[in-house]
């Protein structure tokens, strides 16, 4: 089927975020008295916002995370983001065929916007996404799993959401997708399959995905 709209999701899918992200999330969350392993964090925050954290938290052990938490982890990523971060395989020659088939896309992301344009820069892919073409949870309040971003983006780029496609690697993600009554197709390149229940369609290589929304 082709779609009047393919939507990224941005880390794991675009950039290759999530393991710098999660393992830089789990040290400082253990380094704040909250134990927290890696495929922890993978588990409960990948895909998510990061108010996610400060809920589950605080849920959990009944503590507040400190008020410079967001800032002092987003300069951690970022730091490392400059060293470590790499576009996901493939996606550019994705992009480069959604563009010469003439299938508009744009990026809807849980992160914030420094942290998608940072991203961008960082691997080279700010030349496909100009500020039209990006979405994230600050524009609506509330991140994924709520579908209020993917139904944002596809109002502003003018498709109905049935004519959307959403390319997801979290399970928070397919369930936003699935919510906004979007198809779903489910990134499967560190994630196991059994956690993108809902979505379509699996797929494990990005040379597989044009195939699938074009």
């Amino acid at each position: 089927m082709r779609y009047d709209l393919v939507i990224f999701d941005n880390d794991g899918v675009l950039v290759d975020s999530e393991p710098i992200s999660n393992r830089v999330l789990a040290g400082y969350l253990t380094e704040l008295g909250h134990p927290t392993s890696y495929e922890d964090s993978l588990r409960d925050y990948m895909g998510a916002a990061v108010h996610r954290v400060h809920d589950l938290v605080l849920e959990r052990t009944g503590e507040r995370l400190p008020a410079e938490f967001d800032d002092v982890l987003h300069e951690r990523v970022f730091a490392a983001f400059e060293r470590e971060l790499r576009p996901v395989d493939g996606v550019v020659e994705v992009l480069e065929k959604l563009t010469a088939e003439g299938v508009p896309y744009c990026v809807a992301s849980s992160g914030s916007h420094e942290r998608i344009r940072v991203g961008h820069r960082v691997t080279g892919l700010e030349r496909w996404f100009d500020d039209g073409r990006i979405f994230s949870s600050e524009d609506v309040g509330r991140g994924k799993p709520a579908p209020d971003l993917f139904l944002y983006a596809a109002r502003v780029m003018g498709v109905a959401p049935e004519r959307c496609v959403v390319v997801e690697d979290s399970a928070l993600g397919v369930r936003a997708g699935v919510a906004a009554g979007m198809d779903v197709v489910g990134f499967a390149g560190m994630t196991p399959v059994e956690r993108l229940e809902g979505a379509g369609r699996v797929f494990f290589g990005m040379g597989e995905l044009v195939g699938l929304v074009v």
